[in-house]
């Protein structure tokens, strides 16, 4: 397939870092030689420096014969322009824009922008992924990582191993005899900073942190098996009034078991904006770092604080702060992949990384074919893939254990005719299953060819 990527900043390097690595040919476009030549240099991929919605620049970047182009430039109006012209000049036939602005958001969704007058089939807001991964975390408050898949069956859980956890020192395989009933498996562990597919003799050690793909209903069985406390999120504080914290105020003001929010935003016009569009939130202006400010939010007595302002380092810090001041569980946004490993040192219990979800987000939609779901996991390690299984996969009909996966491959969940099954070395994996599967990075192409996915993409 050749696809034209059009911005070279984190979320276009990383597409292009997955979509190269699985033999695609990957052309990017940024009008910053710089990122190009960092594209080029790391990846095996093409580089053109130029603007992405001139026709010229998309020409030499081989738009006549392209498959696909993705418009994630930092511009809303490069990439809807970008999209416009791959249509109407090249005939592109798929069309993916990271659009960020809430006005343009609102006019798509509304369907005031018919596919007619602007050709864009999949538009990514990171706003609108980083509030649903919030929600998400605030749900499972004790994992650091949670992601649903199956049609909400299935749970991908990260969690993070404590001296006092039940199952330390104990080999996974055991984990079955001890808890039979449960329906979760480990299906990736991190240790001293490296990620990895466990085997059914790896022990969970104090320190690690692991990858659990659960059944939906036993998240919070899991979480108790593995030390955690599961606990309700009855008082939140958000600290960020943009897009993201009034996205997730909203949200959490429709739930129908009522949380108490407070939002805390520096911006005075983005406060009062705030204020008029929630209806039981309370919405204070001033300075998330002010102690004076928190102690009026009652930080000391919210179940979890949520920073989400446009500043990583304030995010980090007032993190901090409110767990200094008594909040029990930090999340704060850090698009700073080098803030990540201040996190624990630091008591943060969880962090939302903007470019792995938009990453993530990205890649549900390149690969269409019968590739339902998929979830980058760290700095695009590794991914739970979820898919519908074909007749003509060679998977379909054989018994996991048959399987030639990878070493790296394991086989999270499955729902065989509307029914969640924990998979063992002796389920069949039939036509029709939904199956999640957690592959590191350099199987995925594998794990494909065994879906046959990757011929058919549109």
């Amino acid at each position: 397939m050749k696809v034209i990527i059009c911005g070279a900043g984190q979320v276009g390097w990383q597409i292009a870092r997955h979509l190269s690595g699985e033999r695609n040919d990957v052309t990017v476009v940024d009008n910053n030689p710089d990122l190009v030549r960092r594209a080029t240099d790391t990846l095996d991929v093409q580089g053109i420096a130029g603007f992405a919605s001139y026709p010229d620049i998309l020409a030499k970047a081989g738009a006549k014969d392209a498959d696909m182009i993705i418009a994630a430039t930092h511009s809303d109006e490069v990439n809807m322009v970008t999209c416009q012209v791959a249509h109407s000049v090249f005939a592109i036939r798929r069309k993916i824009a990271r659009l960020r602005s809430q006005s343009y958001l609102d006019a798509i969704y509304s369907d005031l922008y018919r596919r007619d007058h602007m050709p864009i089939d999949v538009v990514i807001s990171p706003e609108r992924e980083v509030a649903e991964a919030a929600l998400q975390r605030l749900a499972a408050p004790a994992a650091f990582d949670t992601e649903q898949f199956l049609d909400g069956r299935g749970t991908l859980l990260g969690i993070k191993i404590d001296e006092d956890c039940p199952v330390v020192n104990t080999p996974l395989r055991q984990l079955n005899d001890l808890f039979s009933t449960l329906k979760a498996i480990v299906v990736g562990l991190r240790r001293d900073g490296q990620l990895f597919a466990p085997a059914p003799g790896d022990q969970i050690f104090p320190g690690d942190s692991a990858y659990v793909f659960s059944e939906t209903g036993d998240v919070v069985r899991t979480l108790e098996i593995f030390g955690k406390t599961h606990r309700k999120q009855e008082r939140v504080v958000i600290i960020g009034g943009g897009n993201v914290g009034l996205a997730v105020a909203r949200a959490l003001e429709k739930q129908a078991e009522r949380v108490r929010v407070k939002v805390i935003e520096r911006n005075r016009r983005c406060a009062e904006l705030a204020a008029d569009a929630l209806d039981r939130t309370i919405v204070l202006h001033g300075d998330g770092l002010d102690t004076g400010l928190l102690a009026e939010a009652n930080i000391s007595r919210a179940d979890a604080v949520l920073v989400v302002t446009d500043d990583d380092k304030t995010n980090l810090l007032a993190a901090v702060r409110a767990k200094g001041m008594g909040c029990p569980m930090a999340i704060c946004l850090s698009n700073d992949p080098t803030l990540v490993s201040l996190m624990e040192p630091l008591g943060i219990d969880a962090y939302i990384n903007p470019r792995a979800t938009t990453v993530s987000s990205i890649l549900r939609h390149v690969r269409h074919g019968r590739v339902r779901d998929v979830y980058s996991i760290g700095d695009a390690e590794a991914e739970l893939i979820e898919a519908q299984v074909l007749s003509t996969s060679p998977i379909a009909g054989q018994k996991i254990r048959d399987i030639e996966f990878p070493e790296g491959v394991l086989v999270g969940g499955l729902v065989k005719a509307g029914r969640y099954v924990k998979p063992d070395g002796e389920t069949r994996v039939e036509e029709g299953d939904l199956v999640t599967i957690f592959a590191m990075a350099s199987d995925v192409p594998e794990v494909e060819r065994l879906l046959q996915v990757s011929i058919d993409f549109f």
